[in-house]
């Protein structure tokens, strides 16, 4: 296998395992850059999930080929909402966001797995019939070289979360809106005294987080899990907040990080067929992504600069 070869194998599975990670990333960003610790990505991922595989099975025969798109969009909607509960402890009520975020992780997993045993008998749902499948992209797919490895047996959704990181970052730093979220997690009185609702501005950024976390998990479960267990989400949302500290809490820092951790997880699926790598163990393959998600936290959290008032309650009037 040569080096072209081995190119055109590992970008499609890596682009492939990062989308999840991207946009559960970028909801993340919303959230951290307002000032919220969000440590409840896995939780919004799992809710995600559930929401995509149960809609999906329901009305699989209602809406046809159209089923896993709505199916993302209705686990972004029911996330959004699920994500108010960590944003009226954490906000409303200034209960440590961490512990809100680690309880917020514990009920998505509950209230999924209650459901599932009450609605299918058993601890899985049964496996959809409607999922996203790869395509070709017209034309693109032709060009020598790069149309294999970028534009052929690829999903749409990942090219969905790479347009929208590149969203993400134009509203953040190119418009009022994320002008305002941004002065929020940095110097909320100051943004408080110039008239922003600081904590209106945090409810729609963990709000955002919840949407992006549910697409993420919904997205994940409509490629790869194709159903829903308690093994479905395991470990993806601290991927994609650790995506966001090593992407130094920007978005396209957060795709380049979500990119790396996918290529990592890839290398479980295709690594074996590599000529360095046939003979390494299938578990040290497995475990790559974690492993390299350390080692990457280990080197670079030390530099990466958080903003100034994150993790930090916003109570009106005090100095």
């Amino acid at each position: 296998m040569n080096f072209l070869e081995i190119l055109q194998s590992i970008i499609p599975q890596a682009l492939f395992f990062a989308a999840p990670l991207i946009f559960t990333a970028l909801g993340g960003v919303f959230s951290e850059r307002s000032g919220i610790i969000n440590i409840g990505l896995e939780g919004l991922m799992i809710m995600g999930a559930f929401v995509g595989v149960v809609f999906n099975l329901t009305f699989a025969d209602v809406f046809g080929t159209w089923t896993p798109w709505i199916s993302i969009f209705v686990a972004m909607i029911v996330s959004a909402l699920f994500a108010l509960t960590h944003a009226i402890a954490s906000i409303t009520f200034r209960a440590d966001q961490v512990v809100s975020g680690v309880a917020v992780n514990f009920l998505a997993l509950g209230i999924g797995l209650f459901l599932t045993k009450q609605w299918y008998d058993k601890g899985q749902t049964d496996m959809i019939s409607r999922p996203f499948y790869t395509k070709d992209i017209w034309l693109l797919s032709d060009i020598p070289i790069i149309g294999k490895m970028f534009f052929s047996n690829m999903y749409l959704t990942s090219y969905l979360a790479i347009i929208l990181a590149v969203v993400v970052w134009f509203v953040l730093f190119k418009t009022s809106f994320g002008l305002r979220l941004r002065s929020v997690g940095e110097h909320p009185m100051a943004a408080d005294t110039n008239g922003i609702n600081v904590y209106g501005m945090r409810y729609a950024a963990v709000m955002l987080s919840g949407a992006l976390g549910g697409l993420g998990g919904s997205v994940f479960a409509l490629t790869i899990a194709m159903n829903f267990s308690q093994s479905t989400i395991v470990g993806q949302g601290f991927m994609a907040l650790a995506a966001v500290i090593f992407g130094k809490w920007h978005p396209l820092g957060a795709l380049g990080a979500a990119i790396f951790f996918g290529f990592a997880q890839s290398l479980s699926v295709v690594g074996s067929s590599f000529p360095l790598l046939e003979d390494v163990p299938q578990v040290f393959l497995l475990i790559a992504p974690y492993v390299l998600t350390i080692l990457a936290l280990a080197g670079f959290i030390g530099r990466a600069e958080a903003p100034k008032s994150l993790g930090e309650a916003y109570v009106k009037g005090n100095r």
